[in-house]
């Protein structure tokens, strides 16, 4: 038997109980007996579910792309914490797969001692978790970029906020049994095709990313089946797909089917020639792939070119987030940043999840074009930038981005 610190967890490795598609630690076993659960299926519920009978997305997104479908969400409605199914922005990269419950598997292996493959049915029996997360896309913004910048033209509704259910990543993986080498879990979507630009492989590739195993071991990464209480719609990954908290929404594989274990550092095309970028170590430029989200806020009303009275009080709304370490404050500016006024955070911080903010504007006397910007600072003191960073190329754009009212 193999394992380290990162395993001291109940699903340590124990005595398997094999089936004739699954190998489960035996005490997941008994905690299903306890519940009263079995094994094989919950009510059947499971094994009837199809794509066609869970809820896609609405009407109200904007098309950005049609195929792959890439949806935008419409920041100005912005209205609570949780962004509706409906409105919850979608991002694919291939064609989206059709797959079904019945018959998914999701295979975990590797450099571990047990490997193992769950079906829907005995993932779901597993204990749950509850996770509000907030997945914002590493193309975030990219409209604004000039000169034009490569990549689906988002303004900026490429970011939600939903409630997800799943089991966490770090108890398949202790129940798997990590080898003492283990340094990484490859996530693996089913969702697969060609790269047509340049630089790209000969042959079709699968979506994959990587996570090291001290973000996969943290209690808020799920292995998710459930958006907002129900199960996942098929644009967001249906049946099964990964919940990265405090990471650009690219490491939530979406559509997952497997969990490949490494021992050193995944070198995949989607974080090494896509999905990264520069950074200076030791005076070289090194090539790194796409982790924490920048600290970063978006003002949602007014609404770009919207016309407000003059001499009268708006009450500028948003929402603003930052990787692992939280929001500490935001400010607005109507004079092109040259002086700064403290907004009002009007949710309670909530680890991995964006904060929405508000501050009453005095509008000036005389009619007249105003930009107005927000910015916002993290716990670990980095405050949004007022100018881009080349060295990302057309990702991780969390510069004050300015929205033109009209004051009349």
């Amino acid at each position: 038997m193999k394992y380290d610190w990162r395993m001291n967890r109940d699903e340590q490795l124990d005595d398997v109980v094999p089936n004739e598609t699954t190998k489960l630690p035996r005490r997941s076993f008994l905690k299903l007996a306890g519940a009263g659960l079995a094994p094989f299926g919950i009510n059947g519920i499971a094994n009837a579910l199809t794509p066609a009978q869970v809820a896609d997305h609405g009407a109200r997104l904007i098309t950005r792309q049609r195929e792959p479908e890439n949806l935008e969400s419409p920041f100005d409605a912005l209205d609570g914490p949780i962004t509706p199914t409906d409105l919850f922005y979608v991002r694919t990269h291939f064609a989206t797969p059709h797959l079904s419950a019945a018959d998914w598997k999701l295979q975990i292996e590797g450099s571990v001692a047990k490997p193992f493959t769950l079906t829907y049915d005995q993932l779901k029996a597993l204990p749950s978790h509850k996770v509000t997360a907030t997945l914002e896309c590493a193309g975030n913004s990219r409209v604004y970029l000039t000169p034009p910048a490569r990549g689906v033209q988002w303004e900026q509704g490429a970011v939600s906020t939903a409630e997800w259910t799943g089991v966490r990543l770090a108890d398949i993986l202790a129940a798997a049994g990590l080898n003492p080498d283990a340094v990484e879990v490859v996530l693996e979507g089913s969702d697969s095709g060609e790269i047509k630009d340049p630089p790209r492989p000969g042959a079709a590739l699968s979506f994959s990313r990587s996570l090291p195993l001290k973000k996969a071991m943290q209690d808020n990464v799920l292995i998710a089946y459930e958006m907002n209480g129900q199960p996942l719609p098929v644009s967001h990954g249906f049946p099964v797909r990964a919940i990265v908290p405090g990471w650009y929404a690219v490491a939530s594989v979406k559509w997952l089917k497997r969990l490949h274990i490494v021992t050193k550092p995944y070198s995949g095309y989607f974080q090494t020639i896509d999905y990264a970028y520069w950074q200076h170590e030791n005076g070289f430029p090194v090539r790194v792939p796409l982790t924490s989200l920048l600290v970063k806020s978006q003002i949602s009303k007014p609404s770009f070119k919207e016309s407000v009275k003059a001499s009268s009080t708006v009450k500028v709304k948003g929402a603003a987030w930052a990787g692992e370490g939280g929001i500490t404050k935001v400010e607005v500016s109507d004079d092109g940043g040259k002086s700064w006024n403290a907004a009002k955070l009007t949710t309670p911080a909530v680890e991995g999840a964006w904060q929405l903010w508000e501050f009453e504007w005095k509008t000036p006397a005389k009619a007249r074009h105003v930009s107005l910007m927000s910015r916002a600072t993290d716990a670990a003191g980095n405050t949004q930038p007022m100018t881009r960073d080349l060295d990302r190329e057309n990702y991780m754009i969390n510069q004050v981005i300015p929205i033109e009212v009209d004051v009349r």
